[in-house]
């Protein structure tokens, strides 16, 4: 079964520096039909202005992955982390005991990002901070793993669970297996999935279904955390 959330019926929040799209209640934005996900607890699809960003702050507990679709976001944390990860990339936080940390756009255009927060399987571990660079090219298979919870395959996040994303030329199909119930987002163009019309800024909740279809409409990118 597939759940469509359009774009437009997601929570939104304008901070002036920061458009948010929020795919699960966050911060000011609260709907009880929209908590959570199995172990998903935040998407929130953020356009942050050139110059500006989130200045530090705490976390606990919470696997944090960022993933960049446009620009890039520069890194800094209490545990001596730092780093820039770019558009196509990822980075991964497992917040653990407690971090502090710092996500600042200090490039000459405005960043887009989807930040996922997922629950961890472990509490209290000690803070970690990582990120990766994947392959940019279009895919015509199934899509590659990006973050995973089995040690190699891909950055390492506590939870038994992946995230798999690429980039799909127009009249491109894949047949991607799911693991139990997924949550895909749409980061450009538009495709079908399993029959279905879907377009930038969606997310479709995906129930009792073992595997996808999936055909690129134009070049798309997409991303499927299950």
């Amino acid at each position: 079964m597939l759940t469509i959330i359009k774009h437009k019926d997601l929570g939104h929040a304008n901070h002036g520096w920061l458009h948010a799209r929020h795919h699960f209640s966050f911060a000011n934005y609260y709907n009880p039909s929209r908590m959570s996900f199995g172990h998903i607890r935040v998407i929130n699809d953020d356009s942050i202005k050139a110059g500006y960003g989130f200045d530090t702050h705490p976390h606990k507990n919470m696997e944090i992955i960022t993933y960049v679709r446009k620009g890039a976001i520069t890194h800094k944390d209490s545990k001596g982390n730092q780093g820039r990860t770019v558009a196509g990339d990822v980075q991964v936080m497992s917040a653990g005991t407690g971090i502090f940390h710092s996500e600042h756009n200090k490039e000459s255009e405005d960043t887009l990002l989807y930040q996922i927060w997922i629950e961890p399987n472990k509490k209290d571990i000690d803070p970690r901070w990582e990120q990766a660079n994947f392959p940019k090219m279009p895919i015509t298979k199934s899509l590659p793993i990006l973050v995973s919870g089995t040690e190699g395959e891909g950055l390492f996040i506590n939870q038994d669970m992946r995230i798999y994303g690429g980039k799909l030329v127009a009249g491109t199909t894949i047949n991607q297996d799911i693991s139990g119930q997924a949550y895909i987002l749409i980061s450009e163009g538009s495709l079908t999935i399993n029959g279905e019309k879907v377009e930038q800024g969606d997310g479709i909740e995906v129930t009792e279904l073992s595997k996808l279809s999936i055909t690129a409409i134009v070049t798309a990118e997409i991303l499927i955390i299950t």
